[in-house]
């Protein structure tokens, strides 16, 4: 299983910034795309994949503990859909076996 590495120590790594310009950069683009997800708009990434605001109505819920009703307010919650590109390359990526699905 590969390491898991943070965005900033990536760029890093790679573009040849300092540690802190590189942790500078990566937390804001992520400002960046949590600010326009809070305004409500869509977050496209050309290549990578789209971040969308939905809006869930109220509904009946239950405990599955009690399996008492409990109300679950409206809210709203972020979806992310990959790309094709994105999908593709996690597909070539992958070693399929006998064991592993499809």
């Amino acid at each position: 299983t590969p390491k898991p590495s943070s965005a900033a120590s990536d760029v890093y790594k790679r573009q040849g910034l300092n540690k802190r310009e590189s942790k500078d950069m990566v937390d804001a683009f992520f400002d960046l795309i949590t600010t326009r997800l809070v305004a409500g708009e869509d977050v496209k990434i050309s290549g990578f994949g789209n971040f969308q605001i939905r809006t869930k109505a109220a509904r009946p819920g239950r405990n599955p503990r009690t399996g008492e009703s409990i109300p679950i307010e409206a809210r709203r919650v972020v979806t992310f859909h990959a790309s094709l590109k994105l999908k593709e390359q996690i597909q070539q990526s992958v070693p399929h076996t006998a064991d592993t699905p499809a």
